[in-house]
């Protein structure tokens, strides 16, 4: 230890004067993460240290966690800066007693598993054996007083407490040498990122211009997690935890980590994940799997870590499912979806079984003892039911640890899902059962879509919302759908250009540089290179495109056919609708795949084998290359929510370019839409709809069967007959008085208004 260092322990002098100036090297709070270790005392002495100086960098508690020969071992605490490089604390709890011999080895110890783990995840942090960031260590004991410390003043290792910390932080050495995008590479390394992005794929690259030169170089810009990613990966609460953000953001990457790291943490712990779209089934077991091998170094126990199905039936634990397990456990009732369907309607099959088997609970009663789980984490909240997540947050133990990641507007209805008090209900005494802290660990927000670039996610929501979409006389507007709640749109990183976002009011939204990075749009010339809107007079000319297009992606983009996802937005004429391109490419030796249908339906991606696919089995996949046909079925006078959602779930899939396709005079349509996107600079230019108008657009575009729809054309059909054949009398001067129909529109007009009545409930 320094001279100076042993004199501020021995003597108890600290030098505040000079403690104000070392602070001008520190610029920037610290942005912390804190996960979970044995030492909760000493660990939240740190985080206050680090919460009231300017240090900077990134503080890890409880994380990472490295393997070792002999098992996973955890860092009690690791800091990441750009000024000092790491420094690694050992935390000592209280005042639990060390010997300086212990004291050095176990900063050794740890120093050791650190570098041995940067090195080995990825060679670009090592110099022949030299690794490019410096590793500090320090034992932290904040109840120790001065005198305690001076025990050790003739180690040349640190130890410190509450008073001392400061100057001896300050005194670290600087990181010289500082390498271009090492700070980075270690940011990922200890993430585990590199590791658990892993998908296999090796790209042969000539061309530095290439579209996968592109895709390699984004894929590898975007290897770490921002902080809010990191935030709700490590820092877990005893209860519920919702996780929002827009599609893109990582919620699938997330809930996937931290199931691993709680499953490595607490190994006896019973977790489940589910999820709505099958086709994630194997994207989280890979996620989950490589994430506790590069932290533990051994396989999850897939025993008490279930990937598990939301409804699930009887034939082991690969048919199994949350709502199977609940009535299993909880001896209720169980109905299949053939069952279901007869009872509710396929629509509301889902939900009248969550419904029926809440109430046969309260009817019965229900014994908290007898629980599933001891954490659930569920995705794609958004397309299940509240019901289920009440249902899950009755599967599990006194600490209710519920995990529920949704998107705001991957549904993009008028309606977000309820709040938490709505959901999960009220105790007898009148307060909610579950209400989260807001801007807190309870409640995180992820603004930054990292998968969708600027122009093709501000076009996904314009032509999703129908922002740019000719106006509707009856109402006023073209939107199709929108938010009551205005603050969505800032929540999920629109800020506002011009206007007031508020109803009855223009406003112009755009994405900012921070809630959609630059990363694609730096390297091109136009944004339209990155998404286009292209109509077809038949479709014959589309498919042909279609398959011209992809061959030229493997053989002169050196794109991978695992790039590629082919999308029909209606998942009822997918299969047909595909075939013709499918076969095009057939005869030019290309293997595809039509994702579920040739393959398992767990199984989305096929090495070697373009995805073909419906728009609900491509919910939750990504690819670089997106082709969305057929794009002219989204455009009808009913539905239009609903199919402008598939076109909004498809445009999103893309991580780099799409490309919008379709037929006739209906493709037209969206393509002066895209066009007005483009004009506008890919902002959201609209007049705000009024409170009136956004309940007209709820009825108007509200979902409809197929034979509701049929039946609503045809009464409009006769009602157009009616009209013209009454045109035809009066320019004929057959003498036809209101009188004489006046019977037929007291009855009509009783039918509007008990209509209107029926659209206002």
């Amino acid at each position: 230890m320094t001279s100076f260092l042993r004199l501020m322990v021995s003597k108890k002098v600290f030098l505040f004067d000079f403690i104000g100036l070392l602070r001008v090297g520190f610029r920037k709070m610290t942005e912390i993460i804190k996960g979970t270790n044995q030492k909760p005392n000493a660990s939240d002495a740190l985080v206050e240290q680090f919460s009231k100086h300017d240090f900077g960098g990134v503080l890890y508690v409880g994380y990472p966690l490295i393997s070792t020969p002999h098992g996973k071992e955890g860092i009690d605490a690791v800091w990441i800066s750009e000024k000092k490089g790491l420094v690694i604390f050992n935390l000592l709890e209280g005042q639990t007693s060390i010997s300086i011999d212990d004291l050095e080895q176990n900063q050794d110890n740890s120093a050791i598993l650190l570098e041995s783990k940067l090195k080995t995840s990825d060679k670009r942090l090592s110099f022949k054996r030299k690794l490019l960031i410096p590793i500090h260590t320090l034992t932290f004991a904040p109840a120790y007083s001065s005198h305690q410390l001076s025990k050790y003043e003739d180690s040349e290792y640190f130890i410190a407490n509450s008073e001392n910390f400061y100057a001896i932080i300050s005194s670290i050495d600087e990181w010289a040498d500082k390498a271009e995008n090492v700070y980075e590479l270690v940011l990922s390394s200890l993430q585990n990122i590199s590791n658990v992005r892993a998908n296999g794929n090796t790209r042969s690259l000539t061309k530095e211009n290439s579209k996968g030169f592109k895709l390699k170089s984004l894929e590898d810009s975007i290897a770490t997690l921002d902080v809010r990613q990191s935030k709700a990966v490590i820092e877990t609460v005893n209860g519920v935890q919702r996780i929002r953000g827009l599609a893109g953001s990582g919620k699938t990457v997330i809930l996937a980590l931290k199931a691993a790291y709680i499953h490595a943490q607490h190994p006896d712990w019973k977790i489940a994940v589910t999820f709505n779209t099958r086709s994630l089934k194997g994207q989280l077991k890979k996620l989950i799997h490589n994430f506790t091998i590069a932290a533990a170094g051994e396989e999850p126990n897939w025993e008490n870590l279930k990937i598990i199905n939301a409804w699930g039936g009887a034939g082991g634990a690969d048919r199994s499912g949350l709502y199977y397990e609940f009535v299993s456990k909880k001896g209720l009732e169980y109905l299949d979806f053939g069952l279901a369907s007869k009872m509710y309607g396929s629509n509301l099959a889902f939900s009248g079984i969550c419904q029926k088997a809440l109430y046969d609970l309260s009817v019965k009663g229900n014994n908290e003892a007898n629980y599933l789980y001891d954490l659930i984490l569920v995705d794609e909240a958004q397309d299940f039911p509240p019901e289920f997540l009440k249902l899950c947050y009755l599967s599990l133990n006194e600490h209710k640890r519920l995990v529920y990641a949704y998107d705001e507007l991957q549904q993009l209805s008028s309606h977000s899902l309820p709040s938490p008090e709505e959901i999960f209900g009220k105790h007898p005494n009148g307060t909610p059962i579950v209400s989260l802290k807001p801007d807190s660990n309870e409640d995180i927000i992820l603004s930054t879509c990292y998968r969708n670039s600027r122009p093709v996610l501000a076009t996904a929501h314009a032509i999703g919302f129908g922002i740019y979409r000719k106006p509707n006389p009856r109402i006023g507007t073209g939107i199709v759908q929108m938010f009551q709640n205005k603050q969505l749109w800032r929540d999920v990183g629109y800020e506002i250009q011009d206007g007031v976002l508020d109803m009855g009011q223009h406003v112009r939204l755009a994405r900012t540089e921070k809630s959609s990075p630059r990363f694609l749009e730096e390297n091109i010339d136009t944004p339209t290179q990155l998404i286009e809107f292209i109509s077809f007079p038949t479709k014959e000319e589309q498919d042909q495109y279609v398959a011209n297009q992809i061959k030229k992606n493997l053989t002169e983009d050196e794109l991978l056919a695992e790039d590629i996802i082919v999308i029909n937005p209606h998942p009822l004429t997918a299969k047909n609708n595909l075939g013709a391109i499918r076969r095009m490419l057939f005869d030019s030796r290309v293997t595809t795949h039509f994702a579920g249908v040739d393959t398992s339906a767990d199984i989305f991606f096929n090495k070697g084998s373009i995805a073909f696919t419906g728009i609900y089995r491509a919910k939750g996949n990504e690819a670089g290359m997106v082709y969305v046909v057929n794009s002219d079925e989204c455009v009808s006078p009913a539905n239009q929510a609903t199919l402008r959602n598939r076109l909004f779930t498809a445009i999103t899939r893309s991580k780099a370019w799409v490309k919008v396709l379709g037929v006739g005079s209906s493709m037209d349509e969206l393509a002066m839409e895209f066009k007005q996107v483009v004009d506008n600079n890919f902002t959201l230019d609209f007049i705000y709809p009024t409170e009136k108008q956004i309940n007209d657009i709820a009825i108007i575009h509200r979902e409809m069967t197929r034979s509701v729809e049929n039946e609503v054309k045809q009464v409009n059909q006769s009602l157009d007959e009616a009209i013209e054949q009454l045109r035809k009398l009066q320019q004929g001067g057959t003498a036809v008085t209101r009188q004489d129909i006046d019977e037929k529109l007291h009855l009509l007009k009783g039918l509007f208004d008990s209509l209107d009545e029926y659209g206002k409930s």
